[in-house]
């Protein structure tokens, strides 16, 4: 979907690309084929365009493509990127820096789940983090990508999908749970656990040292960015079907890959109860 795009260019709105689209102009191949006539007055400057995407493209440049596209149209990302995302959810000991700080990252590129914990190897998420070119997050934008710059000092330069804004133009608002449950999600046994359960984890884990905790509190972060993932698929291929590519270019939704932590029904419990081990 991304090489159908043109709303990206300076001048070029949603209308103006589909009206591109009903003229046969579907891609930016297309672009710099097309006669002068059909693409109009402002067909240099469109063709410069094409240019420049189809070189930023081949540099996987999905920063740029992310800065250009408009708020609403950053799910068409994903497709080009797809294979060199990582889906990322943070846990906090509060809302806000530098009075909370970070206690785990999860990180998810479709293979395999990466976990960083405070104390530990927290500091490691910058330099994988650079390997890859698009960031997908739940509320990212506003949460989790500045707590991290903040508390890492690190920059996030990939190019990033936040889901929460991805699902709200599809009139899909609410939380990730929420969004989960309508869709049929099932947490199984992390279900009803809360980024306020996991505070009372790494608190209890801090005080008692039981790597049980730990794991629990991981098995959930684990969890968030295992579900982003067809999460992201889910919305893709909504968002395409408002376009002419939905038979063509619509993507087979993997299912919620299996957690690699397990959430200990003890540690749960000593939390929500407050008692230590």
């Amino acid at each position: 979907m991304l090489k159908n795009t043109f709303c990206h260019l300076p001048g070029v709105g949603a209308g103006t690309e589909r009206s591109l689209w009903d003229k046969g102009v579907l891609t930016w191949e297309d672009a710099l084929d097309a006669p002068q006539k059909l693409l109009g007055k402002n067909g240099d400057r469109l063709r410069r365009g094409a240019e420049e995407s189809l070189a930023r493209l081949e540099s996987a440049d999905a920063a740029w493509f992310g800065g250009s596209l408009p708020a609403n149209m950053q799910w068409r990302l994903f497709d080009p990127f797809r294979c060199n995302a990582a889906y990322v959810d943070i846990e906090t000991t509060g809302l806000s820096w530098p009075s909370a700080h970070v206690t785990t990252i999860a990180l998810y590129d479709g293979r395999q789940v990466r976990t960083y914990v405070h104390g530990r190897n927290l500091h490691d998420f910058a330099e994988d983090m650079a390997a890859y070119d698009l960031l997908i997050t739940f509320n990212g934008k506003c949460f989790d990508v500045p707590f991290l710059e903040r508390a890492l000092d690190m920059r996030m330069t990939a190019g990033h999908v936040d889901l929460r804004y991805v699902f709200r133009a599809l009139g899909l608002g609410g939380g990730l749970k929420h969004i989960e449950h309508c869709l049929g999600f099932d947490r199984g046994e992390l279900e009803g656990v809360d980024g306020y359960m996991a505070v009372l984890l790494w608190n209890l884990f801090r005080r008692t040292g039981d790597e049980r905790v730990l794991e629990t509190l991981l098995a959930y972060n684990a969890e968030d960015v295992l579900t982003l993932e067809p999460l992201m698929y889910h919305a893709y291929n909504r968002h395409l079907a408002g376009t002419p590519f939905s038979q063509t270019a619509a993507l087979s939704v993997p299912p919620v890959a299996p957690n690699p932590f397990r959430a200990s029904p003890h540690a749960l419990r000593e939390a929500r109860s407050g008692a230590m081990f």
